[in-house]
């Protein structure tokens, strides 16, 4: 049997050492001051026992993850109507492209891109304000990772704000095809904000806990979803959220994982482990390079890839 506390400090201490750790999300200006030498790594194991290593306690911005947690809040809302706005399909582009949505009249690819994140931030939205959509957000996330201390970092959601032109064309266009229904800077403020909430890799991984375990906050505890809607998120997970490079991840890594440009990655290992990686070097698709590369020895070293047999 492996022993995974020792496999997790192992994989820690090899990319503690790596020289190739990728470049930092530069657009951002608080994404672009984070020292790359830092990583961390938690697995928490489906019994509730915690691995972590490295600097697996600080705190970073969790960018796209978010989007795993507010498509969780949204089916929670509207149920499969949501998919009347959103489709289910890889995109094959950029995390922030435009250029299916003249093709397809405004309608996203799969909820993990750019624009589908935005209509689902205007689902959540609801025809509250910004601050109380994406405080329901924030209380759902402190639920499931069991911890009141998550907050959102308001240098990075201003720095969102100030950046984010490429969102801000495709909330605008979305709206002109009637896709998104609030007023789009209501639905960008719901969106920066959620990117911007930041986090621990033990955080990270307590709050998805509830896709490892089919639906279920935990063992015998409260649902969060059903058991079918679970694995529907993490099937696009898998497929979708790495966006251009999901089927490499899946080649390689074979989970469902969500990447997001502050370096962190949350993946699942169903019936087994909640994983978060952090690493805020990124290749060139925009997603941790050491962060992937330590889930590929993780996955080798365990047999948890969902293809294993």
């Amino acid at each position: 049997m492996t022993d995974i506390g020792r496999l997790v400090r192992d994989i820690a201490d090899e990319m503690r050492g790596a020289e190739e750790r990728g470049e930092v999300a530069t657009y951002i200006p608080p994404l672009a001051r984070i020292d790359p030498r830092q990583f961390g790594l938690c697995v928490v194991m489906a019994d509730g026992e915690i691995h972590a290593a490295g600097d697996s306690e600080e705190l970073f911005s969790i960018q796209s993850v978010s989007k795993v947690f507010a498509l969780t809040q949204a089916l929670g809302k509207v149920g499969d109507t949501l998919w009347r706005r959103v489709g289910r399909e890889p995109s094959g582009t950029p995390f922030n492209s435009i250029v299916q949505l003249e093709r397809e009249e405004g309608v996203p690819r799969n909820p993990f891109i750019n624009a589908g994140a935005l209509v689902v931030a205007d689902i959540n939205l609801a025809g509250h304000e910004p601050r109380v959509a994406i405080g329901e957000l924030l209380r759902f996330m402190r639920y499931l990772a069991d911890d009141d201390t998550i907050i959102i970092d308001e240098a990075v959601a201003r720095a969102e704000q100030a950046t984010g032109f490429r969102n801000i064309a495709l909330a605008n266009y979305m709206k002109a095809f009637g896709n998104i229904t609030h007023p789009p800077e209501l639905t960008l403020g719901v969106y920066f904000h959620q990117c911007a909430i930041a986090m621990s890799c033990r955080q990270l991984a307590m709050a998805g806990r509830f896709l490892m375990h089919g639906g279920f906050y935990e063992p015998g505890g409260p649902r969060v979803v059903s058991g079918q809607r679970a694995r529907r998120i993490n099937a696009l997970m898998l497929t979708c959220g790495h966006y251009d490079a999901s089927g490499d991840f899946a080649f390689r890594v074979g989970l469902p994982g969500k990447s997001g440009v502050g370096g962190g990655i949350l993946a699942i290992a169903p019936g087994k482990a909640a994983i978060a990686v952090w690493s805020p070097g990124l290749n060139a698709n925009g997603n941790s390079l050491l962060g992937t590369l330590a889930l590929e020895r993780l996955t080798e070293a365990t047999g948890w890839s969902v293809f294993a047999r």
